[in-house]
């Protein structure tokens, strides 16, 4: 016996089905109401005809040779085979127009009289007689105390006159095609939306990019459906940015872990140097006692520039430190970065005429940013050592060069040797120096540079460094407000 699998129709499908069967059943409950109410219909509109024969009857039903003459006239002009019987209220038959051909019982069971007597009126579609063994369409009347009864024969006239009007039949077929087709495009239309739905479901368990703007049908199930899609969509999105952003932050920790690394291991190297330096400068004044005061003098401030050295190696570090944890620790306020740049240029002017530098500015008005004043003051601070400790310029220019309502855009620049350009993507690095032996001779811990670029950051810009337009070197960057 041959086995296989069961297709389960679709629920397009399945509604189709539905639909069409109720339609069908409502059209036959339909057809047969209205051929019951079309066959009704015919039956009184022939009862109405022949009740008001009845009355013409009833007003002469005394005179027999009247009842005849109007019976003969009815059935040359309309009912050729019309048959009247006038009975009185006992159920006697007073007259019938084939009274020479059959005797007659008592009518008083009979359906129309026993109903004529009782509502006045009443008619039968069809009836066998007892009398003339033949079918009837009775229509009977009570009138001063007789009942009239007029009978047509149950032939091939009668059921034509009786016969159902078959046009609203076809007026059925037709709307019911009508009412099928529209069935047909909303099940269809129904369906390709629960298809798209089915296809999203399966691409949204294999884990699938899916666009937010599918294309379903405009309806209220297709509206759902956008809505479902979207909602998932922004929801997978989520799950990617979320993804992105653990990924990002991997990789922070995993970079900062390397820095911290790389930083303690350029600290242990800087600080060989100077220690190095202090312990030999130390063990040569101890181990010779006949040194002169004035090598001794020069061992010691040599110490002592060293210790200079050390201390402010450690105050960069620290500095570092405290950007590195800035969301914990440093606090923000509102900073005039006007005042920042005029306590730097009162504080180059007490310096030596041989580290003196001229400051340019453009920042003659209050300048107010939200950060923390020591950072803020160190980004300044740091450039301007920079370029009177590197640069061998005489000229410092600090000004403002594009304003927003979220930051200012600042440009710091000298007008001094400059860098070579292969040098400018990587002047930002800790400890990364482009002449070391000079920079450790001028006393530069290498870490300055680096301090203003993850202070800015911190202040949420950005730095970059190029050749100026006077030869020197330009820093441009940009602190929130």
């Amino acid at each position: 016996m041959a086995t296989g699998l069961k297709t389960k129709l679709s629920l397009h499908k399945r509604l189709l089905i539905l639909l069409l069967l109720s339609l069908c059943f409502f059209l036959v409950c339909f057809f047969i109401f209205q051929y019951h109410r079309e066959k009704i219909f015919k039956a009184e509109q022939l009862n109405y005809k022949l009740q008001l024969f009845n009355t013409q009857l009833g007003n002469v039903v005394s005179d027999k040779n009247s009842i005849a003459l109007l019976v003969e006239e009815k059935q040359k002009s309309e009912f050729e085979n019309l048959r009247v019987t006038i009975v009185d209220s006992l159920g006697n038959v007073v007259f019938d127009t084939e009274q020479n051909k059959f005797s007659f019982a008592n009518h008083s069971n009979r359906p129309e009289i026993k109903n004529a007597l009782k509502n006045g009126t009443a008619y039968t579609i069809r009836r066998h007689s007892e009398t003339t063994n033949n079918d009837y369409f009775y229509s009977s009347k009570r009138i001063n105390g007789h009942i009239v009864r007029s009978a047509i024969p149950y032939n091939l006239s009668l059921v034509e006159l009786l016969k159902v009007d078959k046009d609203f039949l076809w007026f059925m077929i037709i709307v019911a095609t009508v009412i099928g087709i529209i069935i047909y495009a909303f099940t269809q239309q129904l369906g390709q939306n629960i298809k798209q739905l089915r296809q999203f479901a399966l691409r949204a368990e294999r884990g699938e990019i899916i666009d937010e703007n599918e294309n379903f049908n405009n309806d209220e199930l297709g509206e759902i459906s956008r809505f479902i899609v979207q909602i998932y969509s922004r929801l997978q999105q989520t799950k990617i940015d979320l993804d992105k952003e653990k990924q990002e932050i991997l990789i922070y920790e995993s970079e900062k872990n390397r820095i911290k690394r790389q930083l303690t291991q350029n600290i242990n190297h800087e600080l060989k140097t100077p220690v190095s330096s202090i312990h030999g400068y130390l063990e040569t004044i101890l181990r010779n006692s006949d040194i002169s005061k004035e090598q001794m003098l020069d061992f010691i401030k040599k110490s002592y520039s060293q210790t200079n050295r050390l201390s402010q190696l450690l105050k960069d570090v620290a500095t570092l430190t405290r950007i590195d944890e800035a969301n914990t620790v440093i606090e923000k306020q509102s900073v005039d970065i006007s005042e920042i740049i005029a306590e730097i240029i009162n504080d180059v002017a007490l310096l030596p005429a041989d580290k003196r530098m001229r400051i340019t500015t453009n920042i003659n008005k209050p300048a107010i940013v939200h950060g923390n004043p020591t950072l803020l003051h160190s980004i300044f601070g740091n450039l301007t050592d920079n370029a009177i400790t590197h640069s061998g310029g005489r000229d410092i220019f600090i000004n403002i060069i594009n304003e927003t309502e979220k930051d200012y855009l600042f440009s710091f620049a000298d007008n001094g040797i400059g860098v070579e350009p292969k040098h400018l993507s990587r002047i930002f690095e800790r400890f990364y120096r482009i002449d070391k032996g000079r920079s450790r001779k001028l006393g530069g811990t290498g870490l300055g540079l680096s301090i203003v670029k993850n202070a800015i950051i911190f202040h949420g810009g950005i730095i970059t460094a190029k050749t100026s337009e006077s030869g020197g070197l330009e820093f441009v960057f940009n602190i929130k407000k």
